[in-house]
């Protein structure tokens, strides 16, 4: 892969872009204004592997909230914030690690320099988020009322020339449409007009089973070209499954290494275990554990063996019985209803 190599912006802990790991974000479906519930959640999504999170920030008392919000969760805190200044200056005073803000919307010139100014002391990003949905009507009536990735990263670089002139640099952006297409297309046409890292994601993507489609695709593809300094896969469902799906997008291109990777045959008729039951209890007893492996699991003997040998675990079932195999040999032959724990058992083994 030929990476998309921007300036490294630092956001807490971590630094993106350049030739840094592309991390993973969600964002919080609870009120901002509810510490215990949003801290419930992002305690929740940081087991599942989020790595940056993002609250809504409607109002001032949601901002008031997140110094107290920060000081218990252990990820960058991403205050997101539509069209009011004060907010902004609220959220970073709060300790925030990054504000997503468009600065062409939060109202004079002196607005903008008061947001930056308190972001440039506390040395916080600012993310320009462009969506596909509410681009400027000025630019929308340019392209005859279409939504265009040309009209998208239009409006990208007004709002990164905005930040520019008050000499503010320290920029993330992201350009998301509801589909594949123009979502792909502007963050190709951005990666080439500017050196900053990008957030990707195609928002609005929908539920869990159409979501990931979408987002696989999407992502994938911008992934695969080298675009991409963070990722959110936008499901309507509990942000846990964004993370799922995020994390198996990165490992399935070999950008990042976490958790254990499942393997399993689609059935055929040679099938003589109940291979969909036994696969779906394995991936669910591995989901959140924290162990760099690959397990297969295989209906048959026919690529059960080939597949097992590059496989830490595996297992190919039989007539009603399953061979176990470590690093491509068998070590033990089980009873139908033993593979589940047998194999669990070989799991635990491994560091």
């Amino acid at each position: 892969m030929q990476k998309y190599l921007s300036n490294v912006v630092k956001v807490g802990p971590y630094k993106l872009g350049g030739k840094n790991p592309v991390r993973v974000q969600s964002m919080c479906n609870t009120n901002t204004r509810d510490m215990t519930a949003t801290v419930a959640q992002i305690l929740k999504l940081e087991k599942a592997g989020c790595e940056i999170i993002r609250v809504a920030v409607p109002d001032m008392a949601a901002a008031k909230a997140l110094g107290k919000i920060k000081k218990r969760i252990h990820i960058p805190l991403v205050a997101d914030i539509h069209f009011d200044y004060k907010l902004a200056i609220e959220a970073a005073e709060q300790g925030v690690d990054k504000i997503r803000i468009n600065p062409g919307n939060i109202g004079s010139d002196e607005n903008v320099k008061k947001v930056v100014t308190v972001c440039k002391k506390k040395k916080i990003p600012i993310r320009i988020g462009i969506n596909g949905g509410s681009l400027e009507k000025d630019i929308l009536r340019k392209y005859k009322g279409k939504v265009t990735a040309a009209g998208m990263v239009e409006s990208a670089i007004r709002h990164i020339r905005i930040l520019e002139k008050h000499n503010f640099r320290n920029i993330l952006i992201s350009l998301k449409a509801s589909d594949i297409e123009r979502t792909v297309e502007a963050y190709r046409m951005l990666a080439k007009k500017v050196d900053y890292p990008l957030h990707i994601g195609v928002t609005e993507a929908g539920t869990t089973f159409r979501g990931t489609i979408m987002s696989s695709i999407g992502l994938g593809i911008l992934l695969y070209e080298g675009i991409g300094a963070t990722l959110r896969v936008s499901l309507t469902a509990d942000p846990v499954e964004e993370l799922k799906v995020a994390w198996e997008i990165l490992k399935s291109l070999k950008l990042r290494k976490k958790g254990v990777t499942v393997t399993s045959c689609p059935t055929c008729g040679r099938t003589q275990i109940d291979l969909i039951s036994l696969a779906k209890k394995v991936e669910e007893a591995v989901e959140f554990m924290d162990k760099d492996i690959h397990i297969a699991v295989m209906g048959c003997v026919v690529n059960g063996p080939g597949e097992a040998r590059e496989a830490d675990i595996g297992v190919a079932g039989g007539n009603g019985a399953g061979a176990i195999f470590r690093k491509g040999k068998v070590i033990k032959s089980v009873k139908e209803k033993e593979i589940l724990a047998a194999l669990l058992a070989e799991v635990d083994k491994l560091k």
